[in-house]
Formats: structure tokens, sequence, C-alpha cells
């Protein structure tokens, strides 16, 4: 029995999503197509032009770029979020967004599902569909990667490239270039293919909105950012005739180009998916990488000791993995999240950077927050602090160092021998 119904695709305007569109045509879906705009370079007439080529009934382009920086990008740069140590997270901090836009148009156009082009073994049809069911929890979701007659059609790219040359859909990835990528206003993501071995390096060309660091200029370029409560309010660029830029959006896509320019921003890793396979991704984050050298750097100047370590411990760490799961419209969020303003209070004052040939080198900072003396931590000058009260300090942090060491010299005595105390090595 055919399917029927009308379902709002997430099109990207590249090979999954058009084939897909092609597809649900194909199984009797009545097709509206949905991109947002969340800083991609896209040619987005071209896109709605394939589209509708393809055979989509309707259009939508929602201009989400606003929304992504203060909501979702922001919060990610007060709370230093970050992925197994090295992934900025710029896929999955979208995905909220573009899941809001989409159920609002949704319920417009009064759609019966929603659909979407990612892979059965990814991560973002977990993110895409827990924001669906988050923000409308009787949505119906259509998701051809699951599907058997479609993923049995089309196990792979070449299959995917050969049903959009027999529709005619002109599509970017060739068979000498399979590589899927996924970009926005904070990144890059690159995937499938020939990366899909772990120990292939990247072809020169892959890489799309950073120079490498050995082609970047060989003068390194000066800027300074200004923080309000741990968020960039004003970057100055000396270079040019000191322009300043204090829009949100607009700081973001400076520091973008800048990022660009200088090779700054790429990485190479294998992650774990959250689903439990392991994946090779390249992704390039290029301005949001100089904001996070700043930021962290501007948080040892301003950020209270403990309060940086509990920080660390619970809100870098929990609202990470709960961008890079998906759990986005979820208490816990919510919950984690209302955490970041107090953390970020203090985080206020100028980082001065130097960019150059893929790094960004802190040069200095300055705050008027009042957790940083000078003359307290000089080694030129008492300034107030007494060295004396330091050895009552040291006496009682020792207590139970000396209780732990005591006890293992009766052990010692006792027959016990230093191997069976301390180990193999001792």
């Amino acid at each position: 029995m055919p399917a029927s119904g009308r379902v709002l695709l997430a099109y990207s305007g590249g090979l999954d999503t058009s084939c897909i569109l092609a597809w649900l045509i194909e199984e009797g879906y009545e097709v509206y197509a949905f991109m947002g705009d969340v800083g991609q370079e896209e040619d987005f007439v071209a896109a709605e032009k394939k589209a509708l080529a393809v055979g989509a009934k309707k259009f939508f382009l929602e201009d989400l770029k606003k929304e992504f920086v203060t909501e979702l990008i922001y919060p990610a740069v007060q709370a230093n979020c970050i992925y197994e140590n090295v992934y900025l997270l710029g896929t999955s901090l979208a995905r909220p967004v573009i899941a809001r836009g989409m159920i609002e148009v949704a319920a417009r156009e009064g759609c019966d599902y929603v659909s979407h082009g990612c892979t059965g073994k990814g991560n973002d049809q977990v993110r895409f569909e827990l924001a669906f069911y988050g923000l409308k929890p009787d949505i119906k979701v259509v998701a051809p990667w699951r599907i058997p007659e479609f993923y049995n059609r089309f196990p792979g790219r070449q299959a995917l490239i050969a049903y959009a040359s027999e529709k005619e859909i002109p599509v970017a990835q060739t068979t000498a270039k399979p590589w899927s990528t996924d970009e926005n206003l904070f990144h890059i993501s690159y995937e499938a293919g020939i990366l899909e071995d772990p120990n292939t390096t990247p072809p020169t060309d892959m890489w799309k909105l950073t120079v490498s660091p050995e082609e970047a200029p060989s003068t390194p370029e000066r800027i300074t950012i200004e923080f309000k409560q741990g968020l960039p309010v004003k970057v100055t660029v000396p270079d040019d005739n000191n322009k300043v830029y204090t829009d949100g959006v607009e700081i973001f896509l400076t520091l973008n180009t800048l990022a660009r320019k200088h090779g700054i921003g790429r990485i190479d890793i294998v992650e774990n998916r959250f689903i439990g396979v392991k994946s090779r991704g390249c992704y390039e984050s290029p301005g949001a990488t100089i904001l996070r050298v700043a930021h962290i750097d501007l948080e040892g100047l301003t950020l209270d000791r403990n309060v940086r370590a509990l920080r660390d411990q619970f809100t870098t760490v929990e609202l990470s993995r709960i961008l890079y799961n998906g759990h986005f419209f979820t208490p816990e969020r919510e919950f984690v999240m209302a955490s970041i303003p107090s953390s970020q209070r203090t985080v206020n004052g100028l980082v001065r950077l130097k960019l150059y040939k893929g790094n960004v080198i802190v040069e200095g900072r300055e705050s008027s927050e009042g957790l940083y003396d000078e003359q307290q931590s000089s080694m030129d000058e008492l300034g107030g602090f007494e060295p004396t009260d330091t050895t009552g300090f040291i006496q009682i942090e020792s207590i139970r160092i000396k209780k732990w060491a005591q006890a293992n010299i009766r052990k010692q005595q006792a027959g016990v021998t230093a191997k069976d105390v301390y180990g193999s090595k001792a």
C-alpha cells in the first residue's frame, strides 16, 4: 500500500536529502522542503530551485542565525563545551534550532510527518528525533535510512550518486570526492568515503573553510576580544583601522574570517558516537577556536578557583554530553544551563590575542574584577601576604599524609615488603 500524507523534509541540497526527496515522492508522499539558515555558505536560491525541480511542492527557508548564536553557541562558549577533549560540537549545536524551526513550519503547514536524511549509524538521527519529540510529542517521523526498502536499495553513497544521475539531480559529491559535509556558522564537518579509513590523510582540497597553516600569512595578526559575563561583546581588529564589531552574529563572522585566513580550527579525530560506534571525523571550527582560547584565559584571571572547578567538573562535562547526545529539549538541559549565568558573573574583561599559522596565542588580558591582586601575587614584595602563615597551612595539610606514611612504616616493620605497599615499581 503506497504511503500518503504531507511530509516536511530537512533539506540540505546535498546528495542524501536530494535523493530522499525524490524517493519520498516515489513512495507517495507530498513533500515540502525545509532549510534552516544557520550560517552555512549556501546558494539558497539554487537550493530552492533544485528542491522544486526534484519535486517538492513547497520550499521553506528560515533564518535561524541569531538564535543559533545567542541560544546555543554563546552558552557553549560560556561553559567551554567540548566533547572528548577535542570536538567543539558544531553539528550538534545547530540541531535544536533547526528542529524547532521545522516543527513550527510543520505545524503551520499541516504536515503529517517530518523527515531527515540522517543515517542509521549516526548521531544526528538521535538529535533530530529527540528534539522533534521534545517539541511535539505526537509528531510522526519518516527516517529513510532506517527503512529496509530504502537502505537495501541504497546501500551506500555510490548507489545514491547513481540514483541522482538517473533522476538528473545535480549533486556536489562525485565518485572522486564522496565524503559528506555538514556546515553552519560554527563549523563544517567531513565524514564518509575515503575518510572512513582513519589512517588516510585528508586530501588538501577537502578543507573548505581554512587555509592550511603552512600557507597562512607569515605576519601574525592581533585582535582584542572583550567579554561581559562570559559573552563576547566586542572584537577590535587593529590591522583593520581598529575596526570594532559588537553585534553577536557579526562578531562570530569576523572571528571566522580571521581564523580562516590564519589556518585556525582544523581537527581530525576518531570519536565515540552516542550509539556506540566509533567514527572518524574531520572538522573546521575557526571562530569558535579563537573564542574558546580567549574565554578560558579570561576565566583564569576572573573566576573563583572553586567555582571554576565545579563548573569544569559538572557544567562543562554534562552540557557537552547533553548537546552531543541530542538531549537539548530535556529537563536536565534546563537544569544544567541554569548554572551558567552565576558562574560567568565575574568573567568580564579584555583578552589580547595573536593569530599565527594555525595558532591562537594569548598575549595579555585585563579585568576590573578584584580576584587578581598583582601585589599579593608578586615575588618582589609581600603585598599583604605573611609567609609565616603558610607554615600552619602546610602543617594542617600534612596531618593525613603523615598518618598514611606512619601506617606504611608499621606494615614494613611487620614484614610487609615495599613492593606490597607501593607496587612493583617501588
